[in-house]
């Protein structure tokens, strides 16, 4: 029975897989605005646990939970041959334990759905991209700077995490103590390492150039900044 004779029987006609994809992707956009990426992973990820009416709640069962994200993963990984890619800072507020606890949910799920299980291929590729090969120190932004700025870095594996900030002369000026870390990209202004142009005392430091020092372990690195008041 063709789609005509379903409307002139006032049967809704059946979906075909593409119908399935399009309405798959139009509600997995639930920040509206288009398109259909990162962000609403990010959307949803921010109200995971949320009951009633919420536009993360993809299944419309009343609270937002995994099952709302691997939906939207979903429609994220319809080529699921290829990695996702994203900007960093579209990422801020997930990190490698997130996504770790993600599939470990997902475990505990029977995904009979394919668009579903590549939501979780999609989950393992984001947990993939979020572990750095190699732990890094990243050019300070913005730089010159007046009086703060972010230090980024990536960490490759656990570690103790220490900035030191010193002068030309090679004088300690300040020390960022951020204490043990996980895995993952510290690039975003809220996962970076914050200077705030002052010195261990609260002084605002002098015009000039300095230099800080990623200590992560046995990692160590240095590179330049300056300050131009």
């Amino acid at each position: 029975m063709d789609t005509p004779r379903y409307i002139a029987l006032g049967i809704p006609a059946p979906q075909t897989p593409e119908d399935t994809r399009t309405e798959l992707v139009a509600r997995a956009d639930v920040n509206g605005d288009g398109t259909v990426n990162i962000l609403d992973l990010v959307f949803v990820a921010a109200n995971l646990d949320k009951q009633g009416e919420n536009a993360a709640d993809i299944n419309a069962d009343g609270v937002v939970n995994i099952q709302d994200l691997v939906l939207v993963a979903g429609a994220l990984g319809q080529d699921a041959a290829a990695a996702p890619s994203w900007h960093t800072d579209a990422l801020v507020g997930i990190s490698t334990a997130d996504v770790q606890g993600w599939l470990s949910q997902t475990q505990q799920v029977n995904w009979a759905d394919p668009r579903a299980r590549k939501g979780v291929l999609f989950l393992e590729r984001l947990l993939a991209a979020l572990r750095p090969q190699e732990t890094t120190l990243l050019a300070n932004y913005p730089n010159p700077f007046n009086p703060e700025t972010w230090i980024p870095y990536q960490l490759a594996k656990p570690a103790d995490v220490n900035v030191s900030i010193y002068a030309t002369d090679g004088a300690l000026v300040r020390t960022l103590a951020l204490g043990h870390q996980a895995i993952g990209v510290y690039q975003s202004r809220e996962r970076a390492a914050y200077w705030d142009g002052r010195n261990a005392l609260g002084e605002h430091v002098a015009s000039g150039v300095y230099f800080y020092t990623l200590t992560a372990g046995e990692f160590i690195a240095t590179r330049r900044m300056l300050i131009l008041k």
